[in-house]
């Protein structure tokens, strides 16, 4: 199959690979994991995570670098918020050294999918914790399932950094301050369907939530963290409780540090969008979006350059790109080697 995949014309969409693997976990310890071929799950019709929402899920990549070594990204701070998810919704935790053992093992099985260095592509890896025991009754399950599959993805940006138009619905919010925005759950992904559909509808690429209690802070985009850059460069991201931590938020702002920018973790007022130097969405699909208008109501807030990056979003971004793919050095150890 690999022969006739057009490395630099891949999407972002599902493609079948050689195999997934998938531990059960029963009688409060998990198996040793098999590797399977077929992309089908056998489940009971009355597992938890069909009828009481226990689904957890992550994304990670691994790159083929510069030097021919295949790595995988941060897989460790995936494995921590899978652990943090997995506590909040009553599942078993998977333990890191299974998680990152799980890395390893599916990426190795696919050698072949992941995309050469140089296209721009990675391979995307899905870990999905789910409740596959029967329970009827509100309750947690007695049964565990684990999976991670992998699919080659291609570089979002082809030709350069594209900035894209956001809105802000205010009609729907993504999650309530005491729930679970703050994990990564599949019902959080329910609950924005139908106002991303709606924000496409209108034109939009991406829809801004703003705080469920009062709509007057931001909190993130659709599926991925906001970021401003102020006139005076400084890296700012909102803090709230129901906030989804991203790994590449978290990566940006230290790589910001690096570069000698103060960094601030704070309430973000919508009322300061306009005051933004440039403002972004980030996320492990594309690490940056650019986002050069919002329009709330109505009205239009035009931000950053019309047809492109910024220059401090755009240096992040490539700081960023070129520790995955092993062209500037990993100082701060993120990269598991394959």
């Amino acid at each position: 199959m690999t022969a006739s995949i057009e490395w630099d014309k891949l999407g972002f969409s599902y493609l079948q690979t050689d195999c997934h693997i998938r531990y059960t976990w029963r009688d409060g310890k998990w198996d040793e994991g098999r590797l399977e071929t077929e992309p089908y799950l056998n489940l009971h019709i009355a597992a938890t995570c069909l009828h009481y929402g226990q689904a957890a899920f992550e994304g990670l990549k691994a790159f083929t670098c510069k030097d021919g070594k295949i790595r995988a990204f941060r897989a460790d701070m995936n494995a921590r918020r899978m652990a943090m998810t997995a506590r909040r919704i009553c599942m078993a935790e998977v333990p890191e050294t299974l998680f990152l053992d799980a890395v390893r093992r599916v990426v190795d099985a696919n050698r072949r999918f992941v995309p050469p260095y140089g296209t721009g592509g990675s391979l995307y890896v899905r870990p999905l914790l789910i409740g596959s025991g029967p329970q009827i009754g509100v309750n947690p399950s007695g049964e565990y399932t684990f999976i991670m599959m992998v699919l080659p993805v291609g570089a979002y940006y082809k030709g350069g950094l594209k900035p894209v138009r956001a809105v802000v619905l205010d009609d729907y919010d993504r999650a309530a301050p005491q729930g679970t925005g703050h994990v990564k759950i599949g019902g959080n992904y329910a609950a924005s369907l139908q106002p991303h559909l709606l924000a496409h509808d209108q034109g939009y690429p991406v829809e801004l939530y703003l705080d469920a209690r009062e709509h007057r802070y931001v909190e993130e985009f659709g599926t991925s963290n906001f970021i401003g850059i102020t006139k005076d460069g400084r890296y700012v991201t909102p803090k709230s409780p129901s906030i989804l931590a991203s790994v590449t938020n978290d990566s940006l702002q230290q790589i910001a540090r690096d570069l000698g920018l103060p960094v601030e973790v704070r309430p973000v007022l919508f009322s300061e969008v306009k005051e933004f130097a440039e403002v972004a969405a980030c996320g492990t699909a594309v690490v940056i979006t650019p986002v050069n208008e919002i329009v709330r109501n109505g009205e239009s807030i035009r931000v950053g350059p019309a047809d492109g990056c910024g220059p401090t979003l755009e240096k992040l971004y490539r700081r960023m790109t070129g520790i995955q793919y092993g062209e500037i050095a990993d100082t701060h150890g993120w990269c598991m080697e394959i």
